[in-house]
């Protein structure tokens, strides 16, 4: 059993250890956003890597979305009913699923799918030395490896989104008008009451910005394997969790901003 006395004086050193880590991590992202203007600019990789992303994420995401646009019209049509709002549910269900859903269940798929995949691929890459042997060579791993990868991440994050806020909307259209025995005319109705452009802008500058952050985790990830092929398996999950923690901060951080910069409809 480990002695506690000793946990804890270990406790500093462990967390000055985490903060250098993030630190690294924000340095390289710092180097991906400037090598992404840099040339040649690496196309045939980017294809590849976004249709291989599109490809392991649209159908998860849309299995995903269903269920979560069905539980949000039930949720807020049960609430709606018990204020006497029920004219306001389809524009709440909306505003849910496009501001806050959509944007966190396209990059949990996007961290969780393709994510993991490319922190597994570089992870392989670097115990093989691949990587050293890039730079021995002269080739920047960030610009010719993680950048395509990282803009592929963003690229089928935005589009991504996009998709999962209309399923989204069609299923919770569905529940709410057949399950609950909503009126079609009043949940339609209802998005001119709550609903504006800036929301829908909103949930694609989440999803970019998550789609970057998904992809700057699991490069860094990949690229700091430890303890040979059982470390590429401990540093996929790793950046699963990070993405996930680094997800619900930011996402906290960018709808605080936006309730106090965007007046709400109708005020």
């Amino acid at each position: 059993m480990a002695n506690p006395v000793a946990l804890l004086a270990r406790a500093p050193e462990k967390a000055a250890a985490g903060l250098r880590e993030f630190g690294r991590m924000c340095a390289m992202g710092i180097d991906v956003v400037l090598a992404m203007f840099r040339r040649p600019v690496q196309i045939r990789e980017f294809i590849q890597q976004f249709w291989f992303i599109a490809s392991v994420s649209i159908t998860p995401a849309i299995l995903v979305s269903i269920p979560f646009g069905a539980v949000i019209s039930l949720q807020l049509g049960s609430l709606t009913s018990q204020i006497g709002a029920q004219q306001f549910n389809g524009a709440a269900s909306v505003l849910a699923v496009v501001q806050q859903a959509s944007p966190i269940v396209t990059t949990l798929i996007i961290a969780g799918a393709g994510g993991s995949a490319i922190c597994a691929d570089l992870g392989a890459r670097s115990i093989r030395e691949e990587i050293d042997a890039m730079e021995v060579l002269g080739v920047s791993p960030i610009h010719r490896l993680i950048v395509p990868r990282v803009q592929a991440a963003i690229g089928v994050s935005v589009l991504l989104n996009g998709l999962v806020s209309v399923v989204g909307v069609l299923g919770g259209y569905f529940f709410n008008v057949i399950v609950q025995g909503g009126t079609p005319g009043a949940y339609l109705a209802s998005f001119n009451a709550l609903a504006q452009l800036p929301d829908l802008v909103v949930s694609s500058i989440k999803a970019f910005i998550f789609g970057f952050l998904a992809g700057v985790v699991a490069a860094y990830r990949g690229l700091n394997p430890k303890g040979g092929p059982k470390g590429v398996g401990d540093v996929v999950n790793q950046s699963v969790v990070i993405t996930f923690l680094l997800l619900f901060f930011v996402n906290t951080i960018l709808t605080a901003l936006y309730l106090q910069l965007v007046p709400a409809k109708g005020t």
